[in-house]
């Protein structure tokens, strides 16, 4: 039996891929093209479920290293006791988005959840590559530790959570916090994440259902890698596949489907993980590409992801 869409999520797809259908991809390296196609799809999809009512948001700043000054977006639930918080980082392939366009689905985690979410407007490249956006993730993180007791957060509980690049940046971020002596993560929740800039090579059996294509792939790594892109000195930081020691880095939750390009990276990394003594949720959901969860929000494997990430966002 070959590997095929979820009917629920082909259901949902349907109008989409219509559309994809009739469109030329863009070409690898395009990176302007790239932008003007996903970036309204990621806004409607953000948007296409109800933006709940009990969330607040306020808007913070922090220098990078650099002097550049980041943008992070307070998302907290009216009510809520204090204890954990998340760092979110969102998608897009480190080439494209912006935490406007995921307002939905961030303020949606915390409402469900109760857990407050401080989303970072990362750099993206190629106009800022590796490492800019992550030294913009890791101040992110010194500002939410240093401002904890004023928001109510304990220290001990703070989590990093993204989804596809987010993933990665999350992964990178531990990695990173880890190197540097801290602060400290108490939880990675890693979805859908990009980690190996090495995955070039095509699986026929998923090709037919990507969403985030092969050519993206080769278009976004180098992007944020420059020549280093698949070479021996790209480091764990950058490319979280490339770990060797995953030593006590904070327990993980990783998700991914089973027709995405990072379905084997990611398989890959929950073990690596595991081997090192972390402990690992890792969930591979059958019949799902990338990004199933925000295009088909109503099928039963979506709202199985959801109740899970809920699950353990309410546990750090």
């Amino acid at each position: 039996m070959a590997l095929s869409l979820d009917p629920e999520i082909a259901q949902a797809l349907a109008p989409m891929a219509g559309a994809m259908a009739d469109a030329t991809p863009p070409a690898v390296g395009d990176i302007a093209a790239r932008r003007a196609m996903w970036e309204p799809i990621i806004g409607a999809a953000g948007t296409a479920q109800p933006i709940p009512d009990d969330v607040k948001t306020s808007e913070h700043h922090t220098t990078a290293d650099d002097g550049a000054r980041i943008t992070m977006r307070w998302y907290t639930k009216d009510g809520a006791a204090p204890g954990p918080a998340v760092l979110f980082f969102h998608g897009g392939g480190y080439i494209f988005g912006h935490i406007d366009l995921f307002d939905g689905p961030v303020s949606r985690y915390v409402s469900a959840s109760g857990v407050p979410m401080l989303s970072v407007e990362y750099r993206r490249a190629p106009e800022h590559p590796f490492p800019a956006p992550l030294e913009d993730a890791y101040s992110a993180l010194r500002w939410l530790h240093a401002h904890a007791a004023e928001l109510g957060v304990d220290r001990d509980r703070i989590g990093v959570m993204g989804d596809s690049a987010g993933g990665g940046m999350a992964a990178g971020l531990t990695i990173l916090a880890r190197e540097r002596g801290g602060p400290k993560i108490a939880r990675q929740i890693l979805i859908m994440p990009m980690l190996d800039d090495r995955t070039t090579t095509p699986d026929s059996h998923i090709a037919p259902y990507l969403l985030w294509s092969y050519d993206d792939s080769l278009t976004a790594w180098p992007a944020l890698l420059g020549e280093a892109v698949g070479g021996p000195g790209v480091p764990a930081t950058a490319a979280p596949a490339r770990l060797e020691d995953a030593t006590g880095l904070p327990p993980a939750y990783i998700e991914v489907g089973q027709l995405d390009v990072f379905r084997d990276e990611d398989a890959a990394y929950a073990t690596k993980l595991s081997r090192a003594g972390v402990p690992v949720e890792f969930h591979l959901h059958p019949g799902a590409p990338h990004e199933f969860d925000s295009i088909a929000f109503t099928s039963d494997v979506a709202r199985r992801a959801i109740t899970d990430r809920i699950r353990v966002l309410k546990s750090i």
